[in-house]
Order: structure tokens, then C-alpha cells, then sequence
């Protein structure tokens, strides 16, 4: 299956420019070769406009050829012209338009909510606010506390779902590391204090002392 952008729109493209079969069309979009067909019939993406994939630099005119000519021929996306450089890692806290700032206190409380596991730093660098808004939330002093309603930050278009997905799983792979070494240390051997078996000293009856004394014993001391 190609990664087409627009699968639908592409279809209604090739339906109407070229001879490919709806299998080909089908396995080109990643669309099911029924909903193609619908397509066709007018069943499905009526009135949809269709979009050149030539155009779009995916699809090449020989590559069309080629599957006109073989109906079992499968379609292979054209390789991309334009290079793509990859993008430096952002360091420090993320730029936020003025119009979404004032959402960052409901994706704060979103993360104390649902995912106390996620630091602080890392709910920084996510959506790029403050620890002072971060503690404010947290303890219901900012001055809007009233009207703080938790939402997810990829709702409010702080981050993305990716980015979101991505900081969470590394909080919960830490946290629950750091959980095994705390169960760890505490069910190591020999950290667990000794159990000392009490000692019973059963006590001589009186009686028994005094029989064993003589009188000898007791003038001894005064030879």
C-alpha cells in the first residue's frame, strides 16, 4: 500500500484518467478494491474533486503506462526529488502562539491528573510553560482556578499526538524502573531486620537457695 495523502481523491483521478484496474487503483490508495468500484459507480466520493498524482510528484506517467499495459503489474510510488534535510532537535521550551497560551494551565492540570508520572521538566519542554504556572495549578492558586478545566494538550494544538505519546511512555518506563529498585531494596536478603528469639530465664524457687546454704557457708567469711 502507498502512502497517498489523499487515497479517495487520487482514486476518483485514476478512475478518470487512466485504464487501471480497480485491484491496482485499490492497492495504489490503500483502499479496499469494493470501495474503488464504489467510486466508480458514484456510490462513494460523489462530487469529490479528483487530484493529479503526477502532479504530486508519488505517481510517474511511465509507472501509469506500465500498469495499463500489465493488469497484474503493481504500482510503485515515484522516488522523491526534493531532499529531505532532517530537522534539529528544538532545545529549550516550545514556542506557543499567543492565542493558545492561555490553554496551557488546562494541559497542566490534564497532566496532574492523568499522568502524575510525567515530570515537570518534561511538561516544560512539551508545551512550553513554567514551573511556577505548573505549581500554581498544582496547588490551585493560579488566579484563572476557577475556570481551569482539565484538556489534553494535543487537543488544545500544544504538541502533537506523537510528542504526547512519546513523553508519556518514557515517564512510565522510568517510573516503573524506579519502582522495581524501591522493591528491590526492600526485599533484598539481609536487609530485613533480625527476628532475636527471646531468651526465657526461668526464675530458681527461693526455697531451693536457701536448703543449699550450710553453716558452715555462712561463718566462713569470719575464720
Amino acid at each position: 500500500m502507498a502512502d497517498v495523502l489523499m487515497p479517495r481523491a487520487t482514486a476518483v483521478w485514476l478512475l478518470d484518467n487512466t485504464t487501471l484496474t480497480f485491484a491496482q487503483i485499490a492497492k495504489f490508495c490503500g483502499l479496499h478494491h469494493l470501495e474503488v468500484k464504489g467510486i466508480a459507480d458514484g456510490d462513494v466520493a460523489e462530487n469529490m474533486r479528483g487530484v493529479d498524482p503526477i502532479a504530486g510528484g508519488i505517481l510517474s506517467r511511465e509507472e501509469i503506462a506500465r500498469g495499463e499495459e500489465n493488469p497484474d503489474y503493481v504500482l510503485q510510488v515515484a522516488t522523491s526529488k526534493i531532499d529531505h534535510i532532517p530537522q534539529p532537535k528544538r532545545k529549550g521550551s516550545r514556542y506557543t502562539p499567543v492565542i493558545r497560551r492561555a490553554d496551557k494551565p488546562d494541559a497542566v492540570a490534564w497532566f496532574i491528573r492523568n499522568h502524575p508520572e510525567v515530570s515537570d521538566a518534561q511538561i516544560i519542554k512539551l508545551i512550553g510553560t513554567t514551573k511556577a504556572t505548573i505549581n500554581n495549578v498544582r496547588d490551585k492558586s493560579h488566579w484563572n482556578a476557577q475556570n481551569i478545566r482539565p484538556v489534553d494538550p494535543v487537543t488544545l494544538g500544544l504538541c502533537s499526538q506523537i510528542e504526547l505519546d512519546d513523553v508519556i511512555s518514557r515517564a512510565s518506563d522510568k517510573r516503573r524502573k524506579i519502582e522495581a529498585e524501591k522493591a528491590a531494596r526492600a526485599e533484598g536478603p539481609g536487609l530485613a531486620p533480625a527476628q532475636d528469639t527471646p531468651v526465657v530465664i526461668e526464675d530458681e524457687p527461693e526455697d531451693a537457695y536457701k536448703k543449699n546454704i550450710s553453716a558452715d557457708d555462712v561463718f566462713r567469711d569470719f575464720d
